[in-house]
């Protein structure tokens, strides 16, 4: 059995946080907006940028966050009658109540006291940063944060895993991602890492509390 210690990235959005789709409900409720409206005119500006993935243009970064929101401002008046909305960030309302999952804060720091290094590892864009960290004490629960925008790669890039396995200094086949984006995690898993699909807090713990089990990572079994 390898005593190299498990490496356990964790994504921010969706599993220390709500989920995506909750916390898009609560940011078209608070400003008013049809949520399948919205998609639309999220979904004909992301095109612009060549991709599908709404958080991609603003979150490596291709532009930014307030160019990006004018021009979806921009599509909302055009497209939907929309008027009167003139979107400029969206930290504020998107972090405004959100709340911090707790029993997945205390699932890390069980992983780092049973010796497993633990990392954030997020898409996330440049305006947001103040705004994650009032959630959660990077200091205390985290060995290294890997932020898309700094990293100048983003999830699900091999260039992302890559460099998170290097960071870690453990192979591979020693990382684990925890994402609740299917897509993601299939990118962890062709870069060699484990993946673990959050859907479910408990069944996420289940599965970590196995994976260290089987990794053999506390101090006291590796004196053994």
């Amino acid at each position: 059995m390898s005593t190299e210690r498990l490496a356990v990235w964790t994504d921010f959005g969706g599993v220390l946080t709500p989920s995506i789709a909750h916390t898009m409900g609560t940011f078209c409720a608070g400003q008013g907006l049809d949520p399948a409206v919205l998609q639309q005119a999220l979904g004909k500006v992301t095109a612009r940028y060549g991709t599908t993935d709404i958080m991609e243009p603003i979150d490596t970064p291709l532009v930014s966050e307030e160019e990006w929101l004018g021009q979806v401002s921009e599509v909302l008046a055009a497209d939907h009658g929309v008027h009167g909305v003139r979107l400029t960030t969206l930290a504020d309302a998107w972090f405004d109540g959100r709340e911090t999952n707790l029993a997945w804060v205390a699932a890390l720091r069980k992983a780092r006291e049973r010796g497993a290094f633990v990392g954030m590892l997020s898409n996330m864009v440049p305006t947001w940063d103040a705004h994650w960290r009032r959630m959660v004490d990077p200091d205390e629960l985290f060995d290294d944060v890997l932020l898309s925008f700094e990293a100048g790669h983003r999830k699900p890039s091999p260039g992302m895993f890559a460099l998170a396995a290097e960071r870690a200094g453990v192979p591979a086949g020693r990382c684990v991602l925890v994402d609740d984006l299917a897509h993601n995690c299939a990118g962890a898993e062709a870069a060699g890492w484990t993946a673990v699909h959050f859907t479910d807090t408990a069944a996420a713990v289940e599965r970590l509390d196995e994976l260290l089990s089987a990794s053999d990572t506390s101090p006291a079994a590796e004196g053994n």
